[in-house]
């Protein structure tokens, strides 16, 4: 009787930790997801940015640049 209830404990034990180790893999994968858009964020520039480039390049002119940027704003 006790060789029974040790196996049906066991049982019940294994299905916890499989339960717990999935449990684990998604949360990981949802942190490692977050990590990634949030680089992809930091990485990006506001359109303001972009046009400041595009004049100091001189690839816009002084009137140019300041009819888009007081579009943007």
């Amino acid at each position: 009787m006790m060789n029974g209830m040790n196996q049906a404990w066991a049982m019940g034990l294994s299905w916890l930790i499989g339960l717990i180790a999935i449990a684990g893999i998604i949360w990981l994968i949802i942190i490692v997801m977050n990590q990634k858009n949030e680089l992809n964020i930091r990485i990006s520039k506001s359109p303001l940015d972009v046009l400041k480039k595009r004049y100091v390049r001189g690839k816009i002119g002084k009137k140019e640049f300041v009819k888009r940027r007081s579009a943007i704003l």
